[in-house]
């Protein structure tokens, strides 16, 4: 259980994501070398830390969201084993990466005037000049995070347990970050299992293909990997969580015939997080 203030954090919108952390040995030589060399800090103060880089890109003067080129940072997972041994586990930050693709998707969704108050085109014109195409395209093919905003996709849930190892994040009284992690070859197990017992149950379900294409992106990674989902501030509303539980029993019902359990562990899901919605209409 970690400790520390969260103030940037706290200023954020809640925002969940989905993390692979590879060994060491997945990357290459010059980045083993780097990854060696990082100076320990514990996971609490580099989720502010990051916090308060993407605060200051999102306020200063000139308007202008995208990342500065520079050193890649990596979240560090310490991962118990045997004999309460841990071993640390890397996850690139990508941001560049990251940040060009969310510019992409809010290019489709926000009216351009608007859209040019948030990105200014020299901004957008200035992050094409210095992205490097080589380095996209590699992370594009191998891209370690996936993000969700005021909520979290119902095929991570099927990723983790609620008995998975956990990490909490507190400031104070108030619970500011969640983590659960579990070992990749484990998580595609649960995943396959979930999308098998859809295909022959309820094919007809979204669901079906959103877990098809988490057991695509996570058989990218080495097979040594652990994955994490990180509730960051969705904690404060859902944690303790059973969403994870709910949409297990939820499937097993279907698997089963039972359409009255699998509505009744639909509905404790799905209400546990409408407080969550009504909170992002609000904001």
């Amino acid at each position: 259980m970690a400790a520390g203030g969260a103030t940037a954090r706290r200023r954020l919108p809640p925002t969940a994501h989905l993390r692979v952390f590879e060994p060491l040995r997945a990357f290459d030589e010059r980045e083993q070398l780097l990854l060696q060399q990082l100076r320990p800090e514990p996971r609490a103060e580099a989720e502010e830390r990051l916090a308060r880089e993407a605060l200051r890109r999102v306020l200063r003067t000139v308007s202008d969201p995208y990342p500065p080129a520079g050193v890649e940072h990596y979240r560090v997972l310490h991962y118990p084993g045997h004999h309460a041994a841990t071993t640390p586990f890397y996850c690139p930050d990508q941001l560049s990466t990251r940040a060009t693709l969310a510019a992409e998707q809010l290019d489709r969704l926000m009216r351009p005037q608007l859209l040019s108050l948030v990105i200014p085109e020299p901004a957008r014109a200035a992050n094409a000049e210095r992205l490097d195409s080589d380095e996209f395209a590699d992370d594009l093919a191998h891209l370690h995070t996936r993000t969700s905003v005021w909520g979290v996709p119902l095929e991570w849930f099927v990723a983790v347990h609620e008995d998975d190892h956990a990490e909490l994040d507190e400031d104070g009284d108030t619970l500011v970050g969640v983590r659960l992690s579990a070992p990749l070859v484990q998580v595609l197990e649960r995943v396959r299992l979930a999308a098998a017992s859809l295909a022959v149950n309820a094919p007809e379900m979204d669901l079906l293909d959103d877990l098809t294409g988490l057991a695509e992106w996570l058989q990218t990674f080495h097979d040594d990997s652990v994955v994490e989902l990180d509730y960051g501030l969705l904690a404060e509303f859902v944690w303790p969580d059973e969403s994870p539980q709910d949409l297990r029993l939820g499937i097993e019902s279907l698997r089963e015939g039972d359409m009255l359990g699998a509505a009744a562990a639909y509905r404790r899901l799905t209400n546990r997080w409408a407080a969550v919605r009504h909170r992002a209409r609000s904001n």
